[in-house]
């Protein structure tokens, strides 16, 4: 064991790669150690970025395969890969592996044809990973599934109110900026298609479905839209309450959190707040014409939604501050 946890990042290249990269640079008690992309192997750092050469020495060793940066023997490993391709990996036998994939969130390994589209290599596997949501599941673990970004946002919203909802009501309207989509370029992220529109897409057939009904015990209607931005996600749950107070249940349960806020009365969340940050911003109000109530929470698809979430599951396993390494304070305009 080093003197710091050392860290291996396999799949640096993409969005998430990159934005894990950056948290693991800032964070004062973990060491890295290799940095895989099957793209830039043998490359240096600036193939990825010229800032991580900015004064003339990296702190970022040379890249090397994705199959290298895996079998580093770090006592930490992300896992930045596409879902199949996380699916398909034996996960090192010693450290911490953080998949930020959605190839461990699900118990059950028929639900992967249905809703990813492939049969799990590994259904055996799936009972050994720890479904990683800080505020809301108790405990870690040695393997570690880091939550999709819409799931988070809406079980942040929904997890603390599962008892005091009625559970045939719950609607979540949903939108995230193009990063959601991953780097790899399709046609709906061409700038000609994402610019000036607003487009709904696997409509009814989202993946991170099943993840959310798995934490709540119920199924929720969720439909996910495609923003004309860069980064950050709003999920707007309309809700009915079988009689308790939803605003008292969500600021008991976040309270202590340094993360998640819930809004003074009146204020809406907004992207501007959490764009670029680790943390996310509740709103609750009632619908004064019918007997509903909205709850809204805003986060950074990139931040509390991906990296920021992983940052924290690690922080959590090693018994770290919960926010170690986090970035928490905005940028006021």
């Amino acid at each position: 064991m080093h003197s710091m946890p050392s860290v291996s990042i396999v799949g640096a290249a993409g969005y998430t790669g990159q934005e894990t990269l950056d948290r693991v640079l800032a964070h004062p008690q973990l060491e890295l150690v290799a940095v895989g992309s099957s793209s830039l192997a043998g490359r240096p750092a600036t193939a990825l970025d010229p800032r991580l050469n900015r004064n003339g020495t990296s702190q970022v060793p040379v890249f090397v395969a994705n199959d290298a940066a895996l079998a580093a023997g770090a006592d930490v490993t992300f896992l930045c890969l596409s879902h199949e391709e996380a699916a398909a990996l034996e996960p090192p036998a010693e450290g911490v592996v953080v998949d930020l994939s959605g190839a461990h969130r699900l118990h059950d390994p028929s639900q992967y044809e249905r809703w990813y589209g492939f049969t799990h290599p590994r259904p055996g596997d799936l009972a050994q990973w720890v479904y990683g949501l800080p505020e809301l599941v108790e405990g870690t673990g040695r393997l570690i599934a880091n939550p999709g970004c819409y799931a988070t946002a809406t079980l942040l919203a929904l997890a603390p109110l599962k008892g005091a909802i009625e559970p045939g009501s719950v609607v979540v309207d949903a939108k995230s900026g193009m990063t959601g989509a991953g780097r790899t370029l399709k046609p709906s992220t061409h700038a000609g298609f994402v610019l000036e529109n607003v487009s709904p897409y696997k409509v009814g057939e989202h993946q991170h479905v099943p993840e959310i009904a798995q934490l709540l015990g119920f199924p929720v209607s969720f439909t996910p839209h495609l923003l004309p931005v860069r980064r950050g996600l709003i999920a707007t749950c309309n809700v009915r309450s079988t009689g308790p107070d939803l605003r008292a249940l969500l600021e008991r349960a976040y309270a202590a959190s340094e993360v998640v806020t819930v809004l003074p009365e009146g204020v809406a969340p907004e992207l501007s707040r959490v764009q670029h940050t680790d943390t996310a911003e509740i709103g609750v109000f009632t619908d004064r014409f019918t007997d509903r109530t909205i709850v809204i929470c805003a986060e950074d698809n990139l931040g509390k939604g991906a990296a920021g979430q992983a940052i924290q599951n690690v922080n959590r396993a090693f018994g770290f501050g919960d926010t170690t390494g986090l970035r928490l304070p905005g940028v006021l305009v």
